[in-house]
């Protein structure tokens, strides 16, 4: 990849944000054009666009727009990671990556206060959450909307803010919104806590 594209991060993506946030989104890998170029997650990819309008939104962005790691973006409360650090073959994780990075996934949730909301978007982040929690994947079911309390954390699924799943309308902007209320919501009520 390197090769090709010189001037790209191509190396593992560290989480972005807040250090110990209310809110913590986890995506599923650095994007090819996105993350693995620009070195943030959700930056300079499609997905991006819909995730940090909508961060701006509820407060939790300093602007609508993630362009580059230089760009001067801030997050308030808020933290974004990936499942998996390094961009996969294909677009696709395997099993091994996900649990070689699954690690840094602890690491990440071991620095949550109680009471934080963790934001899965997609199956893979959601299973990769349940896994670092050490907890049983049966018993915790991905599915759009849902909603899951492991230990003393809450566990919110939406699928992925992908162009294909946004062009095939299977997440529309409402419902990524409608899932933010929902965020917004129990952030707001741990934090009155």
């Amino acid at each position: 990849m390197r090769a090709h594209h010189p001037d790209y991060h191509c190396a593992p993506v560290a989480p972005f944000g807040d250090p110990r946030p209310q809110l913590l989104i986890v995506g599923l890998a650095p994007g090819k054009h996105g993350a693995n170029a620009s070195g943030r997650p959700f930056t300079g990819d499609f997905a991006g666009i819909l995730l940090y309008r909508t961060l701006y939104d509820f407060g939790f962005s300093s602007a609508p727009e993630s362009h580059s790691v230089d760009d001067g973006l801030t997050l308030r409360g808020c933290r974004v990671t990936n499942a998996v650090k390094c961009l996969p073959p294909e677009n696709r994780p395997t099993g091994e990556e996900i649990r070689t990075c699954n690690s840094y996934l602890r690491a990440d949730l071991d620095q949550l206060p109680g009471g934080a909301v963790v934001l899965a978007l997609g199956a893979v982040a959601h299973s990769a959450v349940v896994r670092a929690l050490g907890e049983p994947q049966r018993a915790r079911r991905f599915a759009h909307g849902a909603e899951h309390t492991l230990a003393d954390l809450t566990l919110l699924d939406c699928y992925h803010c992908s162009r294909y799943n946004t062009q095939t309308r299977r997440l529309t902007a409402a419902m990524f919104t409608a899932v933010f209320e929902r965020v917004r919501a129990l952030v707001t009520r741990s934090s009155d806590d």
